[in-house]
C-alpha cells in the first residue's frame, strides 16, 4: 500500500495530459533530485520516480493522474507535508492554460 496516493480527474485528453505529466516530471527532477522515466502507452502513459527514501508511479489517462509513491523510514514522518507539495504543484499545472478543470 502507498505512502501517498493522489487521484486527479481531468478533461485534457491524453496528449494534454503527456505535456502535463512531462512539466511535472521536470519539476520533480530538478527540485528534488528525482531520477525519472516516461513510458507512453497506446490509452495509458505511465511515468516511475526514485531516489533515495522514495520510490513511485504516475499513471496518466486521458481522463486521470494517479500518482502512488512509497516513502523510507526517514520520510514516512513527514508524509503530510510531501503529499501537499506534490498535490499543489500537480493543481498548478492542472489549472495554468491549457491544464483543464480539477474534479476530484
Amino acid at each position: 500500500m502507498p505512502d501517498i496516493l493522489i487521484e486527479r480527474k481531468h478533461t485534457l485528453g491524453i496528449a494534454s495530459a503527456r505535456e502535463v505529466a512531462r512539466q511535472w516530471i521536470q519539476q520533480v527532477e530538478q527540485d528534488y533530485g528525482l531520477e525519472c522515466t516516461y513510458t507512453e502507452g497506446k490509452d495509458r502513459d505511465l511515468a516511475q520516480f526514485s531516489r533515495a527514501g522514495i520510490d513511485g508511479t504516475v499513471e496518466v489517462t486521458a481522463h486521470t493522474f494517479k500518482l502512488e509513491a512509497t516513502l523510507g523510514f526517514l520520510f514516512t514522518s513527514f508524509s503530510q507535508q510531501i503529499e501537499q507539495k506534490i498535490s499543489r504543484n500537480l493543481d498548478a499545472l492542472l489549472e495554468a492554460p491549457k491544464g483543464g478543470t480539477r474534479f476530484a
